[in-house]
């Protein structure tokens, strides 16, 4: 099993920064892609970056030249830098690690962290 711990959400002015964190435990392995969601009240989670265990990354195009994800494996952990925010960034994030059955789009893994509120206000 692997637990996702996420920190550093909070309150902040639009145009103020953010940084977020995920600390995974647990039976971690290799080869896991790790993702930011966040999911705002009334819509539908969406995802916010990925970054695959070689460090490909991608954006949700709201957020690009925004925020950056990044990844520390030595210490099973990732980042979101969310810099620029905006009001309609307010959401809970959310940290996600999956992994893909090898030649496949199936997940043989898939957990999820409990989520940090970042509110942005104008």
């Amino acid at each position: 099993q692997v637990q996702l711990v996420e920190s550093g959400g909070g309150l902040v002015q639009a145009g103020g920064s953010l940084r977020l964190s995920c600390a995974a435990s647990g039976i971690i392995g290799s080869g896991n892609t790790m993702a930011w969601y966040r999911q705002a009240p009334g819509k539908q989670r969406e995802l916010v970056a990925a970054i695959s265990s070689g460090g490909s990354t991608n954006y949700a195009g709201s957020v690009k030249a925004r925020f950056t994800i990044s990844r520390d494996n030595a210490k099973n952990t990732v980042y979101l830098q969310m810099n620029s925010l905006k009001p309609e960034d307010t959401a809970v994030y959310y940290c996600n690690m999956y992994r893909y059955y090898s030649g496949t789009y199936l997940k043989e893994r898939d957990y999820w962290g409990q989520g940090t509120q970042v509110t942005v206000s104008s």
